[in-house]
């Protein structure tokens, strides 16, 4: 099934374009269609905030990773001002994905 998306107004897919297309698409109601987005990026963050690696077959791997402390530099002043540790969200695409991309 293709999804066009050139059609939507703003460079960035949103959660509401994501619902309305589900709603067009599929055939669910607004308010489903809304839920199920919800519910699914609901489940992708829970997984994360617990430790989770989330991999989504065909599109990529959502991954934590620790970042050790560091010095940083403050641009204004130059001072220097230490970094803390801290676990950010990395995303891989797949390599289906960088494939789709590159045509």
């Amino acid at each position: 099934m293709d999804f066009a998306v050139e059609s939507l107004e703003t460079p960035a897919l949103t959660k509401a374009q994501l619902a309305e297309l589900l709603f067009e698409h599929i055939g669910l109601n607004k308010r489903e269609s809304k839920d199920m987005i919800d519910a699914f990026f609901d489940l992708i963050s829970a997984s994360l905030v617990e430790g989770t690696d989330v991999k989504i077959s065909g599109f990529g791997n959502f991954q934590i990773r620790t970042k050790a402390p560091r010095p940083g530099r403050n641009p204004r002043t130059g001072e220097a001002i230490p970094i803390r540790a801290r676990k950010v969200v990395t995303f891989h695409a797949s390599h289906k994905l960088k494939e789709q991309i590159q045509v």
